[in-house]
């Protein structure tokens, strides 16, 4: 289990560091009316790739870390929402991570289906953006640090 959190935990400073990329590069290109290329494509799919695998990493620690057991433990979920701490590792950070994961696929499959550069950088910037937001509200900074 403890490798599961340690690559959960390592795994996010490069998402972090691809999605701030993919949103500035979205943001400075549509304010900047550049065109669209390869390089925006894969910025963009390596961000929604890398947010996905993160996924797929905190389902399993989540699974591993048994947090069914622990509401059981602590008196159920009225305790758990009580709870600051127990709230946000259970609840707040995975929900606010998995529409934050939706966000950027959302906002991926939409500029796929825009013709043009500005429609695309368009897509892209408000959904990763929105994503981003989440993502940094949502991180547990006191253990990055």
């Amino acid at each position: 289990m403890e490798i599961v959190q340690f690559i959960h935990s390592k795994w996010a400073y490069l998402v972090l560091l691809v999605l701030v990329l993919a949103t500035f590069n979205a943001l400075i290109k549509f304010f900047g009316d550049k065109e669209f290329d390869a390089k925006d494509f894969r910025i963009s799919l390596f961000a929604l790739i890398t947010m996905h695998i993160q996924l797929l990493i905190g389902i399993v620690l989540f699974f591993m870390k048994d947090y069914f057991s622990v509401i059981e433990q602590v008196g159920g979920m009225g305790e758990v929402m009580g709870n600051k701490a127990l709230r946000n590792l259970i609840v707040e950070h995975p929900l606010t991570m998995i529409i934050a994961i939706t966000l950027v696929t959302i906002g991926y499959s939409k500029h796929k289906k825009k013709l043009t550069s500005k429609p695309k950088f368009k897509m892209l910037a408000i959904f990763y953006t929105l994503a981003l937001v989440l993502v940094l509200a949502k991180i547990p900074w006191s253990l990055w640090f």
